[in-house]
């Protein structure tokens, strides 16, 4: 029997924290209807759907830190991810489909990119939604100690909000040093 799991990340263009990615094996009896790209959903059906695809699939949550990417660029940290998730679910897939163009490399997987998977792939819109939502909740955590950089809206991307909050106060311990503007602020908030 042919186990096909859907593999996305989430957080690459974000100036802040890791880089998340899931891995999603869906059961036959989910609603195949319900998935859709993460970025088409708002956020409370997010959430909702996150719930209830974890209930309906088998899945794994991985990430790579803001200093992984620092050290080996958000490419490969996203790669990093996505292979973590892939190697933490509790059964091996047949088959591996990836969002994007790029694949990690893995021994004894059959992977495979998809260009604009999360669109056309429901395996693939389950893990971009599921690692959404943990990153998403990971963020507002991050707001919550760190006043002022609004990323319980923005989540970390350079909006102008953040990035007139960057130039008030300062980078902190979770920006991305490698991203600009991070990389060109010398003065630390942390």
């Amino acid at each position: 029997m042919k186990i096909t799991a859907g593999v996305d990340e989430v957080g690459r263009g974000s100036l802040i924290g890791p880089v998340y990615a899931a891995a999603v094996i869906l059961n036959d009896n989910i609603n195949l209807k319900l998935l859709v790209d993460s970025k088409k959903i708002k956020k409370k059906k997010r959430e909702i759907l996150s719930k209830y695809i974890k209930k309906n699939s088998i899945w794994a949550i991985a990430k790579a830190s803001k200093n992984e990417i620092d050290k080996i660029n958000i490419l490969q940290a996203s790669l990093l991810a996505m292979k973590r998730a892939i190697k933490k679910l509790k059964k091996k897939p047949s088959h591996v489909l990836v969002d994007g163009i790029k694949t990690p490399s893995m021994n004894n997987y059959k992977i495979k990119a998809i260009i604009k998977g999360d669109k056309k792939i429901p395996a693939i819109s389950a893990a971009s939604i599921i690692a959404k939502v943990a990153r998403d909740n990971f963020i507002i955590l991050l707001s919550k100690k760190n006043k002022g950089y609004h990323w319980d809206k923005n989540f970390g991307y350079g909006t102008k909000q953040h990035l007139k909050a960057l130039k008030k106060l300062g980078i902190t311990k979770h920006h991305r040093k490698t991203f600009s503007p991070a990389s060109k602020i010398s003065t630390h908030n942390i």
